[in-house]
């Protein structure tokens, strides 16, 4: 039985994206005059589905290697943007772009935050008894 429906549990998933998205745009902040530095984005797995195949076959050789975990909770995925380069340095971070998509993903999150907490204050009428 899920207590609260699926609605919660897809706030917390996009919240999660959010926070991710957040740091990997921060790190590409950050990193705007690191040599070399390629920037960060993060995307959904339904996006990344058509070349990527959820059921990879891993096989381990040795014991001591590392096993491979999928993450199958996560619906989004950090990559590198290795195709373009925009400074002298090799480094592809455009501060412009970044600032944009800073704002874009903070105003999603404070609206996943609205709901949230409509949501739990829906919950909490519910619980008092309707007062």
């Amino acid at each position: 039985m899920n207590l609260f429906g699926g609605t919660i549990s897809k706030l917390e998933h996009s919240l999660n994206y959010a926070a991710a998205k957040n740091n990997a745009i921060s790190n590409n902040i950050a990193n705007a005059d690191t040599p070399g530095y390629k920037a960060q984005d993060v995307q959904f797995k339904n996006i990344l589905n058509n070349t990527l195949n959820s059921s990879i076959q891993v096989k381990r050789t040795n014991e001591k290697h590392i096993p491979f975990i999928s993450n199958q909770n996560s619906s989004y995925r950090v990559v590198s943007q290795s195709n373009t380069m925009y400074n002298h340095n090799g480094n592809n971070v455009d501060i412009d772009k970044e600032m944009t998509e800073l704002a874009k993903n903070q105003i999603y999150y404070n609206g996943l935050i609205d709901r949230m907490n409509g949501k739990f204050g829906s919950l909490q009428t519910v619980i008092r008894g309707g007062n």
